[in-house]
C-alpha cells in the first residue's frame, strides 16, 4: 500500500502513468480512508488506465465490470448455471427411487425430496460476476466500474450497498460480505450526472486535459523514440485542435497515435502538410478534420 502522496506518484510512474499531485492526492486518501473514488472527465484522458495502474502498482486482482445500457444486476453481480442444475436435476431423477424408498408416507418423502432443493441454490451452481468476485475472493482486488454513466440508475441504486457496506445480498443464500474490501473505482464520461447518493460515497476526482508540459512528458514516456521537436510540434497542434468547436475533441490517446505514426513514417518535424495529411489520425468525424483544415494555417505554423 502506498505510505505517502510521493510514493503514490511513484508507485504509478512505475506503471507508466504521470500523475498530478491532485490525483495522487485522492488515489491516497482513497486507499486510506477504504472509500471508493469517482473519477470524471472527458473521454481518453486516462481514467481507466489509473485505475490499472493503481492495481498494477499495489498487485490488486484487476476485476473489470464494463458498463453499458440495460445492464441489470446479475451480469455485474451472480448467475446460476442453468446448464450445471439442469443435469443436476437428471441425476437427481436417476436417482429418486433411491431416495425415497425408505420412506413409507408420503408426506415424508416430500420432506427428504425437499431437502434437496437447498442444492440448486448454493455455492455450487452460483457463478459470480465482477462485483461478486471482488467481494468474495480469496486476494485483495480493485474493482474497477467502467463508465458507469451508460448504466441506468437502477443499476446505479443497486451499486449503492456494494459502495457503503462491501456486502451483497443473494435472496437463495443470504448476505455475503468482503473478508479484504475490495478497492473500488468508478470512471464516468459525463454522459449523464451521477445521483448524490452515488457521489457521497465516493471521492470526487475530475481529470481534464493536461497541460502542454505534462502531456508531453506522457508523450516522452509512452512513445520514447518520438523526438524532442517532432513531440513538441504534436502537442502543440493538439493543444490548438482543442481550441476549436468539434463534436469531439482529440484525447491523450490520440495525441500518442499521431505521436507513433509520424515516427513511423520517418518524420521529424510536423509540417503543414503532414499534419493535414494525417489529421484522420487525430480526428474521427470528417466536419471535424474540414474545421481543422480551414485553420491549419493558424494551427500548424510550418
Amino acid at each position: 500500500m502506498f505510505d505517502s502522496i510521493k510514493s503514490t506518484i511513484e508507485g504509478l510512474a512505475g506503471q507508466k502513468y504521470i500523475a498530478s499531485e491532485d490525483i495522487a492526492t485522492t488515489v491516497y486518501l482513497s486507499l486510506k480512508m477504504e472509500k471508493p473514488i469517482l473519477v470524471e472527465g472527458p473521454a481518453g484522458v486516462g481514467k481507466t488506465e489509473l485505475g490499472k495502474s493503481i492495481a498494477g502498482a499495489l498487485s490488486l486482482d484487476l476485476i473489470r465490470l464494463q458498463c453499458y445500457e440495460g445492464l441489470d444486476e446479475s451480469k455485474a453481480l451472480y448467475e446460476w448455471e442453468y446448464a450445471k442444475q439442469l443435469l443436476y436435476t437428471q441425476i437427481l431423477k436417476d436417482k429418486l427411487s433411491a431416495i425415497m424408498k425408505n420412506e413409507k408416507t408420503l408426506a415424508k418423502a416430500v420432506d427428504r425430496l425437499s431437502k434437496e432443493d437447498d442444492v440448486f441454490f448454493s455455492n455450487k451452481f452460483l457463478l459470480p460476476r465482477p462485483v461478486l468476485k471482488a467481494i468474495s475472493g480469496e486476494n485483495r482486488a480493485l474493482l474497477l466500474i467502467d463508465e458507469i454513466d451508460k448504466s441506468d440508475s437502477e443499476f446505479e441504486a443497486f451499486l449503492l450497498e456494494v459502495l457503503s457496506d462491501f456486502q451483497v445480498s443473494i435472496p437463495e443464500i443470504g448476505t455475503i460480505r468482503a473478508g479484504k474490501k475490495p478497492c473500488v473505482f468508478l470512471t464516468s464520461n459525463n454522459a449523464r450526472e451521477m445521483s448524490d447518493a452515488l457521489k457521497r460515497r465516493c471521492l470526487h476526482l475530475y481529470i481534464d486535459y493536461p497541460t502542454r508540459e505534462l502531456e508531453e512528458r506522457i508523450v516522452a514516456l509512452k512513445v520514447p523514440e518520438c523526438g524532442g521537436k517532432l513531440r513538441s510540434d504534436v502537442v502543440e497542434a493538439v493543444h490548438k485542435i482543442r481550441e476549436l468547436q468539434l463534436k469531439k475533441e482529440p484525447s491523450i490517446s490520440e495525441t500518442l497515435d499521431w505521436a507513433r505514426a509520424l515516427v513511423i513514417l520517418g518524420i521529424q518535424e510536423l509540417t503543414h502538410d503532414v499534419a493535414v495529411e494525417t489529421l484522420n489520425l487525430i480526428l474521427k468525424y470528417e466536419k471535424d478534420i474540414e474545421q481543422a483544415k480551414d485553420n491549419s494555417r493558424s494551427i500548424f505554423v510550418h
